[in-house]
């Protein structure tokens, strides 16, 4: 009972920041053992416990992001196999590249990576670091470049405003969170419970739930939209693309299935917000535009 007295009043010292967080622990265990209240292993416990809560506040590394987008991406493939077509690889990761230039983050650690899934289903997934992933029932809810361009610019919009970090932070804390619960019941006896949970063990298969089944949150989506119709614009793209495939794939989106149906916001919505954004004229595709898009497009 003493021990569950004590992690409240050190959980109030996250508010100081990382840099004491750990000292100010310490020396607060270390009084409370000097005088009883708390044994050797107790204090040695809330150490490790608070040490682990206090690094879902340490900034993310560019470096780190990227080998975590990596594996993100890669879990995604092993659900969703690429497309063997090399002429479409290579058309999407030119558009997208020379769209990730009209971005606030133009770069990245390792770069932008786009690649298309054998999938039937309308969905595209962003990791962190860039990767980007689109579907060949994404593609053809596209008629247009314009329209294509609309779904990249969309998807670099999440990783320019590092919405994938922020799914891991929340992951991250969570597992730290884990800890503390298992640690206190060690201490305090529980045989069942005295396994450690691993401190950031699920991180990357949170946030691939988090893309996959639940998606962005609601705020996240519209975010992402107005980023694209900036990097559009400033590309020389008419973000009315972007309204274009989200008409047509209202068309197609089957209820209940397991695609853009379920992870982000109704095709309604995110249109009636985007008509509010998009406020001047836009050239419309031009014929080198559709012939190129038209010619990769043919087959899929």
């Amino acid at each position: 009972m003493k021990y569950l007295i004590i992690i409240p009043a050190i959980l109030g010292m996250l508010l100081v920041g990382c840099a004491t967080l750990d000292k100010l622990t310490e020396a607060g265990t270390g009084l409370a053992a000097a005088t009883g209240v708390i044994n050797a292993d107790q204090a040695q416990s809330i150490n490790k416990s608070v040490s682990a809560v206090g690094k879902v506040f340490e900034s993310i590394t560019p470096e780190q992001e990227y080998y975590i987008g990596r594996t993100v991406a890669a879990t995604i493939l092993s659900k969703n196999k690429p497309y063997d077509s090399r002429a479409m690889t290579a058309y999407l990761n030119t558009l997208g590249q020379y769209l990730s230039l009209f971005s606030d983050r133009p770069e990245t650690f390792g770069g932008y990576h786009f690649l298309v899934m054998d999938s039937p289903d309308i969905n595209a997934f962003a990791a962190p670091g860039g990767f980007i992933l689109v579907s060949r029932g994404m593609l053809r809810c596209c008629k247009t470049e314009e329209a294509l361009a609309g779904v990249l610019a969309h998807e670099i919009g999440h990783v320019e405003l590092n919405h994938g970090l922020q799914a891991i932070d929340k992951s991250r804390l969570t597992a730290a969170a884990t800890i503390l619960g298992t640690e206190a019941a060690k201490n305090l006896g529980g045989k069942d419970l005295a396994e450690l949970t691993k401190t950031f063990e699920n991180s990357i298969s949170d946030i691939t739930s988090t893309v996959m089944n639940s998606g962005y949150a609601r705020k996240f989506e519209f975010q992402a939209d107005k980023a694209a119709v900036t990097i559009l614009t400033r590309a020389g793209y008419s973000p009315n693309g972007l309204v274009s495939m989200l008409q047509q794939m209202e068309k197609n989106l089957k209820p209940g299935g397991h695609d853009f149906a379920k992870t982000h916001p109704a095709p309604q919505d995110r249109i009636a917000e985007l008509t509010k954004l998009i406020t001047t004229p836009h050239p419309a595709d031009t014929a080198a535009r559709q012939a190129r898009f038209d010619d990769t497009m043919r087959g899929l």
